[in-house]
This record gives C-alpha cells, sequence and structure tokens, in this order.
C-alpha cells in the first residue's frame, strides 16, 4: 500500500497541492498518493487523528485551521513555533505529532534562489499583519533582511506582531497611513486584498527602479498588486505561484527526506493556469 499524504482544510477543492506533490512523487521516484481532504471546523483534530495513522504518513494544513495545527501538536520546529502556525503535520517515530512551517522557507526560495533578490541587508516593508505574514517573518529575519517595517490597517496588530520578532532583528510597525514615502528594496503583500480585487493603500513612493514587489497570491493574470507594481516600473514583480511550489517542496523533503527539482512544477503550473 502506498504511503497517503493530503491537504486538508475548508475550502480545498481548488488547492494545487495534490497536482504538486503528484508530480514531486514522480520526479523523485517516490512511492506515494497525495489527495485533498475537506474537513468541517468542528471535526479538524478528529479527522487529522484519523488520517494520521496506518498508513496516513504526512497532512499540509491550510485556510482556517493553521493555528489549530500548532496547538494540536506535541512536537514543533523552531520555525512552526516562531510562527505560531503549521502548515505541515506528520508523525515522529515514537508517536508524537510533529508540526512544521515551510511557507517562510518557500517565501525565502523563491525570492533568493529563482528570481535573485538580494535578500541580506534588505529595507522591507511587509503590507498585512495576519497569520501568512506571521510565518515569514522568522525565516526573512534568519535570511539576513536589515530590517522590516509591518503596515497594517489596525495598527494595534502590527505592533504585535512586530513585538514578537524584535529580538531577532530591527523591526518595526505603523498603519498604512504612516508608511514612509521612501522607497524600499522589497515590498511584500500579505495582505488577502489581491482575492478580492482590491490594492492596500500604500504609496507609490515605497517603490523605485530597484524595489522587488512580490505578491504571496497569485492567478492566471497579474494580481492588483502586481499590476500596481508593474505601473510604477518596479525593478521585480513577483506573484506567489513559486511560494507555493517551494513550501511543498519543503514539506516533502522533511516527510520524505529527499528534495525535489521544483523550476519544471512551477513552469508545468504557470502554464496550467495560463491555459484555463
Amino acid at each position: 500500500m502506498s504511503d497517503r499524504y493530503a491537504v486538508m482544510g475548508n475550502p480545498v477543492a481548488h488547492s494545487k497541492s495534490p497536482q504538486i506533490h503528484t508530480r514531486f512523487a514522480e520526479l523523485t521516484d517516490q512511492d506515494l498518493s497525495y489527495g485533498a481532504v475537506h474537513v468541517e471546523s468542528p471535526d479538524f483534530e478528529t479527522e487529522v487523528g484519523r488520517f494520521l495513522q496506518g498508513d496516513g504518513k504526512g497532512l499540509n494544513i491550510t485556510v482556517p485551521f493553521k493555528e489549530r495545527a500548532w496547538a494540536l501538536a506535541q512536537w514543533r520546529s523552531e520555525r512552526a513555533e516562531r510562527a505560531g502556525a503549521a502548515n505541515t503535520l506528520y508523525r515522529l517515530e515514537d508517536g508524537r505529532l510533529a508540526a512544521d512551517n515551510t511557507d517562510g522557507v518557500g517565501l525565502v526560495r523563491d525570492l533568493r534562489d529563482n528570481h535573485g533578490v538580494k535578500l541580506a541587508g534588505a529595507r522591507v516593508l511587509v503590507l498585512g499583519a495576519g497569520g501568512a505574514v506571521r510565518g515569514v517573518m522568522h525565516p526573512l529575519l534568519e535570511a539576513g533582511v536589515g530590517s522590516i517595517l509591518i503596515a497594517n490597517r489596525t495598527v494595534s496588530r502590527a505592533e504585535e506582531l512586530a513585538s514578537l520578532f524584535t529580538d531577532e532583528g530591527e523591526v518595526s510597525a505603523c498603519g498604512f497611513d504612516a508608511i514612509p514615502a521612501e522607497a524600499f528594496d522589497l515590498v511584500i503583500n500579505g495582505t488577502s486584498a489581491s482575492l478580492q480585487g482590491e490594492l492596500p493603500p500604500v504609496p507609490a513612493a515605497v517603490v523605485a527602479a530597484h524595489t522587488a514587489c512580490y505578491d504571496m497570491m497569485y492567478g492566471a493574470e497579474p494580481t492588483p498588486f502586481c499590476q500596481w507594481a508593474m505601473d510604477l516600473d518596479a525593478g521585480r514583480v513577483i506573484d506567489g505561484l513559486g511560494m507555493l511550489v517551494e513550501q511543498a517542496a519543503e514539506a516533502f523533503s522533511v516527510w520524505r527526506g529527499v528534495t525535489p527539482e521544483t523550476a519544471s512544477v512551477i513552469d508545468q503550473l504557470r502554464a496550467s493556469l495560463d491555459t484555463k
């Protein structure tokens, strides 16, 4: 019987994870199956336990269960601990439920390895203060960025998030209306505004010819944030498709002990978006 893996969430039917991990298994000659499991909120903890027994070896966790996955775990990696959320679950040899968070590693690898964005010493502006942003803070700081300014509609949330990471580097917070009108090296949109076809209220002055702009969201067409950055002639404009594939590759590596090649998978996924 093949080892079973799945992505668990609500909603989950739209997930690209089965397509990505099935391709990873082919590339690395791993005998496994990967599906999608829709879970109603009251049943989450029960369903995790039910899946991770026998041939059920690992789960990716998506919205809205990442914090509950973190709370359920009996062992957490440092990056999961710092993120306060988990997107990867599996069992240790002693049977304990283990949690990891590969989102931030996925972002850093996509920026640095796939797109050649220089992170060391970079001045970074991050838009939003939700779970997606919290998950990438530790890996960005670990990658050696010079400073991070978190801007959010609700200033107190940004300040609270910043306070969790000031021990790792120069991290500050402000409201959207207080973003300084000066260029940053990297601007990351970690809000869900793109899903609503909207743009966070950001001054155009944060973008210059050397600025890399990154939206954690992606689509067949440029997101509103990416289009805004392109209109301002940003140096690099990148959406989150590569992050999706890279975080999946890291989860695959955690589970299987082998790291799949990602470039062809990103290209394949991009082509499938463009043809729909």
